[in-house]
């Protein structure tokens, strides 16, 4: 995915109301830009910084509708580009999967976006072939890293995540195949693991899920400030939680 236009560089000041986000621009102007994060975005806000905040990375907001003139892209942390826009994995998985670059997902005539799923919720994708069962997609974002190479999700309580697991295992038990793949925005982890001690009901859930017959996929992104692109697989396993992913880096 490459951004239409430069990338606004500036300083990341506070995050608040979930979806809010000042900066301070390079000229010392203050934006106030569209955060499209609704999680913690722990490890990636202010906290500890002090008046000078986090270095930033803004795209003008284009198209009707927009009351605000900014968008939070990236964000600086651990020494490297971190993308906490919510938003961009979908993007990212819709390419990869038209260039057939995530392996596991490759071989499906057509990819449709948006689905209904259950009751209540829409899967990010199904994926469809003649001679193949459908497969149900669910792309979460994923850019917490607390010890080591190790990537978390999720970063919070995550209740409308647990739900999607459950609807997944559904779709397993009709016949069908399910993925959940975590994208993870950031290029200094080597591994996954769900957070089990921010949301054990989380963990729990993707246990359930994996028993049910949800595959779960893990993928690392290159980032520049040009484009972000998946671009390898990382290893993901039972048990999620960060012993069990200690585990898999002690192995790997």
């Amino acid at each position: 995915m490459r951004f239409p236009e430069p990338l606004v560089p500036g300083r990341l000041v506070r995050r608040y109301k979930r979806f809010f986000a000042d900066v301070a621009l390079e000229s010392g102007e203050v934006v106030v830009a569209h955060c499209p994060n609704p999680g913690a975005m722990l490890g990636l806000n202010t906290e500890g910084l002090g008046a000078e905040g986090r270095k930033a990375w803004l795209s003008p907001a284009r198209g009707a509708g927009r009351k605000l003139a900014w968008t939070l892209q990236m964000v600086e942390a651990d020494g490297g580009l971190v993308g906490v826009n919510t938003l961009t994995p979908n993007t990212l998985v819709a390419e990869a999967l038209a260039a057939g670059s995530i392996p596991e997902l490759a071989g499906y005539a057509l990819h449709r976006r948006e689905v209904k799923m259950g009751a209540a919720s829409r899967v990010d994708f199904v994926l469809e072939h003649p001679e193949r069962p459908r497969c149900w997609l669910e792309v979460k974002n994923c850019h917490l890293r607390r010890e080591g190479p190790l990537a978390e999700f999720p970063d919070c309580v995550a209740a409308r995540s647990a739900r999607h697991l459950r609807e997944l295992s559904d779709r397993v038990a009709e016949g069908e195949r399910a993925v959940q793949l975590f994208v993870i925005q950031r290029m200094d982890c080597e591994a996954f693991a769900a957070c089990a001690d921010l949301d054990p009901t989380y963990a729990r859930g993707l246990d359930a899920a994996v028993a049910a017959g949800v595959e779960v996929l893990a993928y690392a992104c290159a980032l520049d400030l040009e484009e972000i692109r998946i671009v390898r697989r990382v290893p993901c396993r039972a048990p999620w939680t960060r012993a069990g992913a200690g585990a898999i880096l002690r192995a790997s």
